[in-house]
């Protein structure tokens, strides 16, 4: 409880000295998203799918007369059937520097790069209990109620921005699965060149604490990542690397119980995306690999693997308009034995944004 009135209190009191303004300005952004998915699946039945996807995105922002800005946001989507408001409180002061409160996400997440991969809404019908991460911040985690700081720009280096958060929950331990009780977070991105060559590197550390009224997880979520990204011109060639622990609901990943699943993970992502006029043509490979436990508080002893290469062209024919053609092909593992819950994907569609 001690936490979470000191959470409370900080945040009442940064928004009491912001000295908010009468007026807020809004902008809106969004886009639809329309294609044909054929999939491809390694054993079963091949379909195909229309995939019609749009967002609409509100952004809220106001200075005060102090020089900070307060601002938010929100997002219709029919992506997730709803609306998405899991947004913090940005609050954006005259050097720089900046505070998120409320839903403020991990630091560590923060600052991964980002790697090139396909565009479009490709995707294996399979499902599998093959628990091998595939992102970089795999093993973030974030409470409701939290708070992230970063720097201003050239913090004690030229090129060089961190960040750090905390992130608490309730602290009542859940039963039968692990619940978040806390995590917090810290990261850095350096900007530098080499010649014609602008490279950016990524890194971010990660921890959490977890409770539960069965039996305890053997480790709470932890994990590092860390990226290089490099843009001469037109190319942009980017890879990283990400290792930790973290919990995968094994209802959700279909084998059965009311336990969360611990899973020792690390992937690599690698990509290419180089624009020439009106084209983008983007090239990604992920490899990701991990251990995920029968039930939580026992270790995995065999691997599970994902090994995916994707590919897309797209093609922007009028502002704001663009066509794209995307294709996947992914092999997964799952306890040491090759699945059929693989397969491959295309995409054809186009996406309209404003």
């Amino acid at each position: 409880m001690k936490k979470e009135l000191l959470m409370a209190s900080a945040l009442v009191s940064t928004l009491g000295a912001a000295s908010v303004a009468e007026a807020v300005t809004a902008t809106m952004s969004g886009s639809l998203k329309i294609g044909q998915e054929f999939d491809s699946p390694d054993t079963g039945t091949d379909t195909n799918n229309n995939k019609s996807l749009a967002n609409f995105t509100v952004s809220l922002s106001e200075t005060t007369d102090a020089g900070t800005t307060v601002s938010s946001s929100f997002m219709l989507e029919n992506e997730s059937g709803g609306v998405d408001d899991d947004n913090a409180i940005k609050l954006t002061f005259s050097d720089g520097s900046a505070v998120e409160l409320l839903n403020a996400g991990n630091a560590s997440g923060t600052h991964d790069i980002s790697v090139p991969g396909a565009a479009g809404e490709m995707g294996v019908a399979g499902t599998t209990s093959a628990n091998a991460p595939t992102g970089l911040d795999f093993a973030t985690p974030s409470g409701a109620l939290g708070i992230e700081w970063h720097s201003a720009a050239d913090f004690m280096a030229d090129g060089l921005k961190v960040s750090a958060s905390f992130s608490t929950n309730d602290g009542v331990a859940a039963t039968a699965t692990a619940k978040l009780d806390q995590a917090w977070g810290v990261g850095a991105t350096y900007v530098t060149s080499a010649g014609d060559t602008a490279l950016t590197i990524g890194t971010g550390l990660a921890g959490s604490e977890y409770k539960m009224t069965g039996t305890a997880a053997t480790n709470d979520t932890n994990g590092f990542h860390v990226g290089l990204s490099a843009v001469t011109g037109d190319l942009t060639v980017a890879v990283g690397f990400a290792d930790g622990d973290s919990l995968s609901d094994d209802v959700a990943a279909g084998t059965g119980g009311d336990n969360n699943l611990q899973v020792d993970g690390s992937v690599v992502k690698a990509g290419i995306k180089y624009v020439t006029g009106d084209i983008t043509l983007n090239l990604g490979a992920v490899s990701g690999e991990a251990k995920d436990s029968d039930t939580t508080g026992t270790a995995g002893l065999t691997d599970d693997s994902w090994d995916e290469v994707n590919a897309s062209l797209t093609y922007a024919f009028a502002s704001g308009v663009s066509a794209i053609v995307g294709y996947t092909n992914v092999d997964i593992q799952d306890e040491g034995a090759t699945t059929t819950d693989g397969g491959s994907s295309w995409y054809v569609g186009a996406v309209m944004s404003f």
